[in-house]
């Protein structure tokens, strides 16, 4: 049996939900000094990276991007880290991942930032399924999408031709 792709969102259309995206994020934080772009491993933190990229075109705000590192396949098991030992007291961070489920990944990776007096802490996706099992809403989003339990959505930011489908 052969899966069935279907295409949700091409390479443009991608491009301009991040650009919609950073614009969004400009005017909810326009009157900020910096902003932390804290992507999770994998594709949260190529798109991390696109959002910061963006907003620096768009706008005078300090952006710096760090990864966090955890294991999606077992996040309850795993470590949680961030990628480098950055000073984040009072400063507005924000959470980027490819695709929002049940909120299992994000709310995990917040463990690292527990401990530190940020000042605001918002979270971006490019997809959300909104099937939420943890209280974790995003605050942008490219793109909402309801699908069923059983169907997956990947995200390929990695290449030339970025995609996201639907199978």
């Amino acid at each position: 049996m052969t899966e069935t792709k279907t295409l949700v969102l091409n390479h443009k259309q991608i491009k301009q939900k991040i650009t919609r995206m950073a614009y969004e994020v400009y005017e909810r934080n326009a009157f900020e000094n910096e902003i932390i772009f804290a992507g999770i491993t994998g594709m949260g933190f190529i798109l991390a990276g696109y959002l910061a990229k963006c907003l620096k075109d768009i706008s005078p705000l300090d952006v710096k991007v760090i990864e966090i590192h955890l294991d999606k396949s077992d996040v309850n098991r795993g470590e949680v880290a961030l990628s480098e030992n950055t000073d984040l007291n009072n400063k507005c961070v924000m959470v980027v991942d490819d695709v929002l489920n049940t909120g299992k990944t994000l709310v995990y990776a917040l463990k690292p930032f527990l401990d530190i007096p940020i000042k605001k802490m918002e979270v971006a996706v490019l997809v959300n399924r909104s099937h939420k099992l943890f209280p974790v809403t995003p605050d942008y989003t490219g793109l909402e999408l309801a699908t069923t339990l059983n169907e997956h959505i990947t995200v390929d930011l990695s290449s030339d031709n970025h995609s996201v489908h639907l199978h």
